[in-house]
């Protein structure tokens, strides 16, 4: 594809130009045309893949609050940092996070490297991030591409190809206009101008510091880019999840696995997640090897739902009142009073599930 904006300095100028006296106040950026922290930059980055920066700014304070430099999150236990993630969501950024808080550490001195190649050598670092730090941190001239900036190159130039084949078109294109100089500012004000002015529903192209380039803006049909394909049909899961609870009041945890959705986090103990509902009966065969249980509510909670990037998920809560506190049917685990789920790593799921439990009336006797 030929683009038709060659007019690379001009269009640069443009965006810092409107970025010196319109940028954004964020926890972790630096005046324009200053280096903020490579630590500070990487761990902004990883918070906001796939979260909103209004989610992102209290995690990033209380993650810096906690650890004030990489070297400090390598000491640091893994669940400790699970703990502190819990309610961002993707889990295994956090987990990769501790890992490569270790590797900057032992291999590079607690200091992050410039160079992109370097950058991408360590755990959970990919193309986009490796960029993204390289850039704003060390002022490399690269070319960074993410969700708001593949939305204005994608209306700069028409781009027809739908997502998420154009992301290549998109970054030739995006890479074509990257100055030489001040990359970092560059692409932290389009990400502004992205999250402020064109937004993916009524942009605001009167206020846009390049309207003029613009393509998609020229022919009125700003809202049509980037093109997607049509949305897939989410299916749903479903399981049952035991509250199982002792005469003294505390309650059954377990931790994941460390590889998969909520890798490493703790859960309540649940059947596998499957396409159909699992009898309660059969739940508790499952999870105990008897359904020789009596339901003395009378009704099980209502259903937990939660959505995953891929998939839906249903959970029915049983509350399980334990009668002695050493029966050999329960599941491994650590027993955690409820007023202590907030020092484990309880994912958003589970919370809900909690809330569940306070609110429900449901219960078994085993």
């Amino acid at each position: 594809m030929t683009y038709p904006m060659r007019a690379q300095k001009p269009f640069s100028r443009a965006i810092l130009d409107w970025y010196d006296s319109h940028a954004r106040t964020l926890p972790w950026r630096s005046l324009p045309g200053v280096r903020p922290d490579p630590y500070h930059v990487w761990l902004s980055e990883i918070m906001l893949q796939q979260t909103t920066v209004v989610t992102v700014g209290p995690y990033f304070e209380k993650f810096l609050a906690a650890w004030p430099t990489v070297a400090d999150m390598a000491a640091a236990p893994l669940d400790d940092i699970l703990t502190a993630w819990a309610g961002l969501g993707y889990y295994a950024r956090a987990r990769n996070l501790h890992k490569c808080a270790i590797a900057v550490t032992k291999e590079h001195g607690g200091r992050f490297p410039s160079s992109l190649d370097a950058l991408l050598s360590l755990p959970g670092i990919g193309p986009y991030t490796a960029a993204a730090i390289a850039a704003i941190a060390f002022d490399q001239p690269e070319t960074v591409v993410d969700g708001n900036i593949e939305r204005i190159i994608a209306r700069l130039y028409r781009i027809e190809t739908p997502l998420p084949a154009a992301k290549k078109e998109i970054t030739v294109a995006a890479d074509e206009l990257t100055p030489e100089k001040r990359a970092g500012d560059y692409a932290q004000c389009l990400m502004d101008i992205g999250a402020t002015i064109c937004t993916p529903r009524n942009p605001k192209c009167d206020q846009c510091p390049v309207e003029k380039a613009c393509a998609a803006r020229a022919a009125g049909d700003m809202e049509r880019f980037p093109v997607k394909p049509p949305k897939k049909v989410k299916p749903t899961r479903r399981a049952v999840v035991f509250w199982i609870e002792r005469p003294d009041g505390h309650v059954l945890l377990r931790r994941r696995p460390e590889k998969g959705l909520l890798g490493g986090m703790m859960e309540f103990p649940s059947t596998d997640w499957r396409e159909e509902m699992i009898s309660i009966d059969a739940a508790l065969q499952e999870m105990f090897g008897s359904a020789a249980l009596r339901l003395d509510a009378g009704e099980t909670l209502e259903l937990v739902r939660h959505t995953f990037t891929h998939f839906h998920l249903q959970l029915r809560p049983v509350v399980i009142r334990l009668k002695n506190a050493r029966d050999n049917r329960v599941p491994e685990g650590e027993w955690v009073s409820s007023s202590d789920f907030s020092s484990r790593a309880l994912p958003t799921l589970m919370q809900k599930v909690v809330a569940a439990v306070e609110k429900g009336q449901g219960s078994l006797a085993l």
